[in-house]
């Protein structure tokens, strides 16, 4: 599981805070190290082992927290929203990697977003939920190849079509729930 906020615990440094389930779940931590460093590596944080949280930036502490899930082989990665508190620049590079990490290991992921832009240019399929209560509303298979290049993919018709479709849905929903608000706010 990987949270909209990274969530490391800011007494341990990078490779501690990575980890962490290895000694929550006592498995051998020789092997897990090694694990530990690849991982690190693979997102640029290499000689960041010995850091502590604070001396991170956000984009950062996020690597360390996709880290830190990712050590565990997850048949299934869940993220809430796990870059919306970045600047735009961080964002772009952890949903790069992300990508990444999908080609390389094929892991199952349940990302949820509250950006349709992000939902499109990272997902297989996009699932749009109602406002209040949350329901499926729509299932919206997404049939852009991979690999993707986040920066080629949204100048192409394709990707622009598919949020169109996506907004033009969340608009109806957003209008709707107005009106019943409306209705009801005329009764009372």
């Amino acid at each position: 599981m990987m949270f909209q906020r990274p969530a490391l615990l800011p007494w341990r440094n990078v490779l501690h805070n990575v980890m962490l389930p290895v000694e929550i779940f006592g498995w051998k931590r020789r092997e897990h190290r090694a694990m530990a460093a690849q991982l690190l590596e693979m997102v640029g944080l290499a000689g960041f082992q010995k850091r502590l949280p604070h001396e991170l930036s956000g984009g950062m502490q996020q690597r360390v927290a996709l880290c830190r899930a990712l050590i565990q082989r997850p048949r299934l990665l869940l993220m809430d929203e796990p870059f919306s508190a970045l600047d735009a620049q961080n964002k772009l590079l952890l949903q790069e990697e992300l990508l990444h990490i999908w080609e390389e290991h094929k892991k199952t992921v349940v990302f949820i977003t509250h950006s349709v832009d992000e939902a499109v240019l990272l997902g297989d399929r996009v699932m749009v939920m109602t406002a209040q209560p949350g329901r499926l509303k729509q299932f919206v298979p997404v049939a852009l190849a991979r690999p993707r290049n986040i920066m080629e993919l949204q100048g192409a018709p394709e990707y622009g079509e598919l949020v169109y479709r996506i907004w033009s849905n969340l608009r109806e929903e957003v209008q709707r729930a107005r009106e019943l608000e409306d209705g009801i706010g005329a009764k009372s």
